[in-house]
């Protein structure tokens, strides 16, 4: 599925720059995690005969999960399964949002003090696939239809993207490599750069230096502390030329503030880390003379 990837007039006047932002928060399914979740889970039903998954996750890609359980159970007589595991201590509003898109009753979801060990048990005693993006390559797939749509963009130079495990990034900086360098005016394919947290940066703090770690972060989205792709994310930034960036709360603050006064959008923290790291970029120095993406990524 498509989504929109509006310019907005006053934003670029305020920025200076061409800047985009990716709506994947108005994807079918909620969030860019839209774009994987469903591949996978049709990969290890079609090839494997799968039918049992479950998922470690209170945000987007549990959200994934469940409308692809549940589309794929509207539209066939053989359904598939779905386990989710949260902590005991989700936030209250996630937990509200889960339970009320739930509709199926091969759909279950429930509160554990371990949720990812959880997860790995069930999968480790073959009783269901865990749906790991961190981990499972067949996850990068999903994001080479986004870089397609990302390419329709004229000019398009850079790609901010709010990063936890780095698989959205990593799967992009592979789609744009089999992209011929002619669809980029003969240069190399657009800059990736990624944007973490003060309190979660194993891979951004690669690049940017210039922060203080802190317990907690507004974009709660971001918890990969693991970090179990970093050094294919780090091959994919340098080889495009982009950076890492960490942002804070504040900055968060003012990029939600800033969207709401001048495009009469609300986003979420976790998808304001993609400007707030492109306004970071530009404060240390960084140019844009071409187009610039900013990924909306959802919840």
């Amino acid at each position: 599925m498509k989504t929109p990837q509006p310019t907005f007039t006053e934003l670029n006047k305020t920025l200076g720059l061409d800047v985009y932002l990716k709506r994947e928060d108005e994807h079918k399914y909620s969030s860019h995690k839209g774009r994987s979740i469903p591949l996978m889970v049709k990969k290890y039903n079609k090839e494997e005969d799968i039918t049992n998954f479950v998922i470690s996750s209170s945000g987007n890609a549990a959200i994934a999960a469940i409308h692809t359980i549940q589309a794929h159970n509207k539209n066939n007589d053989k359904n598939l399964t779905l386990k989710i595991f949260v902590g005991k201590n989700i936030d209250k509003q996630k937990l509200k949002v889960l339970q009320a898109i739930i509709e199926d009753k091969n759909i279950s979801l429930e509160q554990v003090e371990r949720p990812k060990q959880a997860a790995f048990a069930l999968d480790k005693e073959s009783k269901a696939k865990n749906l790991r993006q961190s981990t499972d390559d067949n996850a990068l797939t999903g994001y080479y239809e986004l870089a397609e749509e990302l390419n329709n963009i004229p000019n398009l130079q850079a790609i901010f993207v709010p990063t936890s495990s780095g698989t959205t990034a990593q799967g992009l900086g592979m789609a744009f490599d089999t992209i011929p360098a002619s669809k980029f005016g003969g240069q190399q394919h657009p800059q990736i750069h990624i944007v973490q947290t003060t309190s979660c940066h194993p891979i951004a703090e690669e690049f940017d230096k210039k922060f203080e770690n802190t317990e907690t972060s507004l974009a709660s989205a971001i918890v990969d502390n693991i970090a179990h792709r970093k050094e294919k994310v780090i091959e994919q930034i340098k080889k495009s030329s982009g950076s890492g960036w960490i942002v804070t709360d504040e900055e968060l603050k003012n990029v939600v503030n800033m969207l709401e006064e001048n495009c009469k959008i609300k986003i979420s923290y976790n998808s304001a880390l993609s400007v707030a790291g492109l306004i970071k970029a530009m404060n240390n120095g960084w140019k844009f003379d071409g187009a610039v993406v900013c990924l909306i990524t959802g919840m």
